[in-house]
């Protein structure tokens, strides 16, 4: 790939290479069925989009606890294993240099509900606020369940899932892992004063609010390697219901805290437009930092050239435009993305957007 954009070239970070600066951004899109096991419709889907300088897949559940969505993939079973290493394995062949495939894990926490649920109990967070979000379920759209507080003896297993699910995703052939820490889901949670009202070490403080995920980032560390572990945050993100009083605050002493343990890189998702809180993270966290929201080509290639960022993540863009570094490359046009087929359903709307000929 020939051209003069900087977003197009090769990257070496401390702890992350990458052979452009496009990246792939995590998003959900429900195709695992039933089964919650990744499959080979799956497997084409990474596998078209293969040219990315780095991929992340997208939220994958870190245990049956985890679950907030019908159709989002697994990774707590030895079969779900073996689905997510078919998809990393037709990556790998796709790939004409390699790059980092990377596997992002969540759990919903509070956004969640009973029928989603095995057992039929409410998910789990750090304190039983309920949040004022509508989700699909077999039953219909229905609002989030109230959720349980979080025991002592929660936490430390909730832990362990997301130790187990790295563990897993490395045994898969992925790169590492991006813990997702944003869009209102259970890290997110346990971050903003919104949604923690807790009155232990885990709540109170900024300190305290950082502490679990704090916990989980080393645990996960400590079990597969910092330079495999990513962690993504959404600083100003409102998304199901959550809520900080100072952001600024909170993230800028996240950032202090991730730097200098070595990880992959720190993924920030605020919009390009009016990103307040990202250069205060920029300037607190030395490692390989990744920007999205609304970027496209040229506010990418600006982000770079500016330093505000090492690489540029594209979600929707790179939905419809499985060939995407080739089109910014020359300057083609783009697919515009279906948002009727975002979330479950089959082929349509998720493998057969057309690439260049």
């Amino acid at each position: 790939m020939t051209s003069d954009l900087k977003l197009l070239s090769s990257y070496e970070g401390p702890a992350l290479s990458t052979p452009n600066r496009v990246v792939m951004a995590p998003m959900t899109r429900n195709r695992a069925g039933e089964s919650r096991v990744a499959n080979p419709m799956m497997a084409t889907y990474y596998a078209q989009r293969a040219t990315a300088g780095l991929l992340i897949s997208e939220s994958v559940d870190v245990s049956p606890e985890a679950i907030g969505y019908p159709g989002t993939p697994g990774l707590y079973s030895a079969e779900m294993v073996a689905g997510w290493k078919q998809v990393v394995d037709a990556v790998r062949d796709a790939q004409d240099e390699p790059a980092p495939f990377f596997c992002q894990l969540f759990h919903t926490g509070r956004v969640s509900h009973t029928s989603l649920r095995a057992d039929g109990t409410p998910g789990h967070a750090p304190s039983a606020i309920q949040a004022d979000v509508q989700l699909y379920t077999p039953v219909g759209m229905v609002q989030a369940s109230v959720p349980k507080a979080m025991t002592g003896e929660d936490i430390t297993r909730t832990i362990g899932h997301y130790v187990a699910a790295a563990e897993g995703a490395v045994a898969a052939g992925f790169d590492g892992v991006e813990l997702n820490a944003g869009n209102g889901y259970l890290l997110h949670q346990f971050l903003a004063d919104g949604t923690n009202q807790r009155t232990d070490g885990y709540g109170g403080s900024v300190d305290g609010r950082l502490r679990f995920v704090l916990e989980v980032i080393d645990a996960v560390s400590e079990a597969i390697g910092p330079d495999k572990v990513a962690v993504r945050v959404s600083p100003v993100n409102t998304t199901n219901g959550v809520s900080d009083s100072d952001p600024h605050a909170t993230f800028t002493a996240l950032a202090e805290a991730l730097d200098g343990r070595g990880l992959a890189y720190l993924h920030v998702i605020e919009s390009c437009d009016s990103a307040t809180v990202t250069p205060a993270i920029r300037e607190a966290f030395g490692g390989t930092l990744i920007v999205n929201d609304g970027y496209d080509c040229d506010r990418g290639e600006h982000a770079i050239t500016t330093g505000l960022a090492d690489l540029v993540s594209y979600g929707r863009m790179f939905l419809a435009n499985p060939d995407l570094p080739r089109r910014f490359a020359e300057g083609a046009s783009l697919n515009e993305p279906d948002a009727a087929t975002f979330y479950g359903g089959a082929e349509p709307g998720y493998i057969d957007y057309p690439a260049l000929d």
